[in-house]
């Protein structure tokens, strides 16, 4: 038994993640549009995390989830005038 560690990739990993190495393969998550432009841009960000090694992948997550609580409260905003709102 050593203690040394080896350059093979493991051998559950797929053959193309084998080729690449475990930190470069991609996931093949497919993002299907939303058809909100700042949403799709969002989502668009998690391709990013295919380049990185895992501790890179916070950043990236953390981003995204905040670029996508910012879409949502968006949704909340008033569109038009408070009902209380002095007109005169």
């Amino acid at each position: 038994m050593t203690d040394e560690a080896s350059d093979a990739p493991p051998q559950d990993l797929p053959a193309e993640a084998a080729d690449v190495g475990a930190a470069e393969a991609a996931l093949g998550l497919v993002r299907t549009p939303t058809g909100h432009a700042e949403v799709d841009a969002r989502l668009e960000r998690l391709a990013d995390v295919d380049g990185l090694p895992a501790h890179g992948h916070v950043e990236v997550y953390e981003d995204v989830h905040k670029g996508l609580r910012s879409a949502l409260t968006a949704l909340d905003a008033p569109t038009g005038p408070s009902p209380y709102e002095n007109r005169s």
